[in-house]
């Protein structure tokens, strides 16, 4: 019995590496993969941009594989979806942000 074992601990050591090294890694990549799409599909005009190398924009134009980049006042580039590496503001740019609201002040206080 106890060689049995011993003949199997190689084995299941092999397969824990095996799932360390390969699988989890793979795991952790694919969800990676899956947030990055999902940013991509909700891309919209007037939401600000950073893309892989750094370029920051305004999405003027959403295509299939594509998206137009306002860079400057009148200049627009065309970027591949993909290279788009995260949403800067999510409020584009004819939107209002929230008006800040101002802490209530009791009776007593404030008042001269």
């Amino acid at each position: 019995m106890g060689e049995t074992a011993g003949a199997l601990l190689p084995l299941l050591l092999l397969a824990l590496a095996f799932v360390v090294l390969i699988v989890l890694p793979m795991r952790s990549r694919n969800r990676a993969l899956q947030q990055s799409r999902q940013m991509q599909a909700g891309l919209t005009p007037g939401v600000e941009v950073m893309t892989t190398s750094g370029l920051f924009g305004r999405v003027a134009a959403v295509g299939d594989d594509t998206v137009d980049l306002e860079i400057a006042p009148g200049v627009v580039v065309r970027w591949a979806k993909a290279a788009i590496a995260e949403v800067r503001s999510s409020t584009p740019a004819g939107a209002e942000p929230p008006p800040a609201t101002e802490p209530s002040r009791t009776e007593g206080e404030g008042a001269s």
